[in-house]
């Protein structure tokens, strides 16, 4: 998916969690997904004040509504794209000759490295589709990498009394996706019953946030609903979750990302250079050596927008 806009988001909000650090509830901005109009998403990551949860970089949460997804082809790099579909079944085409449909329960994780060129299309037309995107910046050697796919079908899950969370990547108390990425992560879909109680393991070398998806859910004490991600901080062995309707709990985190980011549009570079680079080869006659042609498409794509008269610099996160 694509089109990361660069309007400033509120400010974060300060909330003393029970068990852990202090918490920040940051808000979420709604933005057109990939040029499209009339379909509207809401973003959470990047936050000015938070631009990354871990190699997480972001965050994109679609409905729930019913629409009729269409993202023509469009350019990465230094990044990977993970696709998990709540309701809706979404296709996939890629310049590697990767052509699939992703349903709720499974992954597609796509590997940008040194670049790529993907599509994403409502497979039932005009219809329910809830879903969200994420990004993870690659590290050093992989963001200059080649490309690759990969769907996942059969995801573990950890359960506890009226708990499954399906482990999208990295590892929850011995649950370990076959997904691959590149940096310590880890990302889960946890599906709570009404009344459910549990405290969630988590790797206190990480930093975590979660997102509600569906209910009202108490996280470390705070009621949090659909809309705003609650970044949890690092330090915690886990996370105590308190169900007050049937609930879907979106979990992501990390070990802190050290490297630069420089993110604009759907590029993921080090510097300004780099993402102007990028620009210049899809525009230009480069684009299929670069990045390849995504089949069925014909002449269609999505053009870049026009690079801002700044400096790009890098996302860092502000105290």
């Amino acid at each position: 998916m694509t089109n990361l806009e660069q309007r400033p988001a509120p400010q974060p909000c300060a909330v003393h969690g029970r068990t852990g650090p202090v918490m920040t509830v940051h808000e979420a901005r709604e933005v057109p997904l990939g040029g499209i109009r009339g379909m509207q998403v809401r973003r959470t990551l990047p936050q000015r004040a938070l631009p990354t949860v871990g190699a997480w970089c972001f965050l994109d949460e679609i409905g729930p509504q019913v629409v009729d997804m269409r993202v023509l082809p469009h350019p990465h790099i230094g990044l990977q794209t993970v696709t998990w579909p709540v309701v809706g079944r979404i296709r996939h085409r890629d310049s590697l000759g990767s052509d699939t449909v992703v349903q709720p329960g499974q992954l597609n994780l796509m590997t940008a490295g040194r670049g790529v060129a993907h599509s994403e299309l409502s497979v039932d037309g005009p219809g329910p589709l809830h879903a969200v995107q994420l990004w993870v910046a690659l590290p050093d050697g992989a963001a200059s990498g080649p490309p690759a796919f990969q769907q996942v079908t059969d995801l573990p899950v950890w359960r506890a009394p009226g708990v499954a969370a399906t482990v999208m990547v990295g590892e929850v108390d011995g649950a370990v996706s076959p997904a691959v990425v590149h940096s310590p992560l880890v990302g889960a879909d946890v599906a709570l019953d009404a009344g459910a109680r549990v405290r969630l393991p988590l790797e206190p070398s990480f930093e975590h946030a979660v997102l509600v998806l569906t209910g009202r859910v108490r996280v470390d004490g705070l009621l949090a609903t659909p809309g705003p991600l609650v970044h949890l901080g690092d330090g915690r062995d886990g996370v105590d979750l308190v169900a007050a309707d049937d609930a879907r709990v979106l979990l992501i985190g990390g070990e802190p990302f050290e490297h630069d980011l420089v993110m604009w549009w759907n590029f993921v570079g080090r510097d300004h250079a780099e993402v102007v680079r990028a620009r210049a080869d899809w525009e230009s006659s480069a684009s299929a050596d670069r990045f390849g042609v995504v089949s069925g498409h014909g002449d269609e794509r999505i053009p870049a927008p026009d690079l801002p008269n700044v400096h790009l610099r890098p996302r860092r996160r502000r105290p």
